[in-house]
């Protein structure tokens, strides 16, 4: 009895312990039964507990840059008239289009001034444009890296486990520490709290690094494909984080170290074949051109944030863009639509890791 209790006492402890099959045997050959103690994985409760997240801020949400314009997605081919039941004056090729809109008239839209299109040709798209914004990050370095959660999901109790819907559920774009990694089979499981465990597909990490050799201006920004995260620096210091969209493999963001050439606060966006990747943007909002005819600009028509979405451009949410514009206009001289600057802030464009 003392024995059996003895080892219930140390199994509860979680200690590995010798016990024999049973209490007395007549040969004297009894068999041992050694009972392993639970893995351990990450950091332990006591020191998750004590840790405090360092105050982030948040860039404030601008509802008025948000909405200042009417969205419109245009469904099929878009007939384009000089007034309502006008004159027929151009065609849109049917594509990924979206356009502005200045006022309605009936079951009319004017979509620019003097252009009409029947409303049956058009849906209205506000309701898709994100209010996700970055973070401000502090002077002293983070003890542990930070990352926004890129789906709904419920943590796991262990790296490899199956949700544990007893927990709460986390929400897109919280913004999480990652405390410890573990490696399952070819992935990266992150400990996000105790007893909380989360795919490394599930998450956006945002990765800090030295100031590379070849970057030569004092602002400068960051590009993770790999994490679809953008860091803004001043020198050494990271000083902005964020999530963005890149290219999507058929037509990628490229790696390198590039220059913001111009910047426009508005501007319109068309590219590829009509009946394959063709597409129509009107108005893309606070656009920094830094590769060819590749930009860093907000985004209206998804909420797709830290997924790959775009044909070569790197998508900011538009409160994003809007600060991110406003920072690099000192090597523009303020200056807002201004193609005369040879070398504005650098652009990095790296990848953490192999995207698969």
């Amino acid at each position: 009895m003392c024995r059996l209790l003895l080892f219930t006492l140390l199994t509860l402890l979680g200690l590995a312990i010798p016990i024999s099959a049973q209490d007395s045997c007549d040969s004297g050959d009894c068999g041992i039964i050694e009972v392993a103690a639970a893995p351990q994985y990450g950091l332990p409760a006591e020191v998750i507990d004590a840790y405090e997240m360092p105050n982030f801020t948040q860039l404030e949400v601008d509802q008025s840059l948000l909405h200042d314009r009417w969205y419109w997605r245009v469904i099929g081919e878009l007939q384009v008239y000089d007034a309502p039941n006008g004159n027929l004056i151009r065609t849109v090729n049917e594509g990924f289009n979206f356009v502005t809109a200045l006022r309605t008239e009936g079951e009319w839209v004017e979509i620019n001034t003097g252009e009409w299109a029947h409303i049956s040709q058009l849906e209205q798209a506000n309701d898709i444009v994100s209010s996700f914004t970055g973070i401000f990050l502090p002077e002293e370095p983070l003890a542990y890296p930070v990352a926004w959660m890129l789906v709904n999901a419920y943590p796991s109790k262990e790296p490899g486990g199956e949700p544990d819907e007893s927990q709460s559920i986390i929400w897109r774009y919280t913004l999480v520490n990652i405390f410890a990694t573990e490696t399952v089979g070819d992935w990266n499981w992150y400990q996000i709290g105790v007893n909380q465990w989360v795919h490394q597909t599930s998450v956006a990490k945002v990765i800090t690094i030295p100031k590379p050799a070849d970057v030569d201006t004092e602002k400068w920004i960051s590009v993770d494909l790999y994490e679809q995260t953008m860091v803004a620096y001043e020198g050494e210091r990271p000083i902005f984080a964020t999530l963005v969209s890149s290219g999507l493999p058929r037509w990628p963001t490229y790696e390198g170290i590039f220059h913001i050439y111009y910047r426009r606060t508005r501007t319109d966006m068309s590219w590829g074949t009509p009946g394959d990747d063709f597409y129509v943007l009107e108005e893309v909002p606070w656009t920094m051109f830094f590769d060819d005819g590749r930009a860093l600009h907000g985004t209206y028509w998804h909420d797709g944030l830290g997924y790959r979405r775009s044909h070569g451009c790197v998508n900011l949410a538009i409160t994003d863009a809007y600060w991110l514009f406003n920072w690099v206009a000192e090597e523009f001289e303020g200056k807002l639509n201004s193609p005369d600057i040879e070398t504005g802030p650098a652009v990095y464009v790296w990848s953490s890791g192999t995207y698969r």
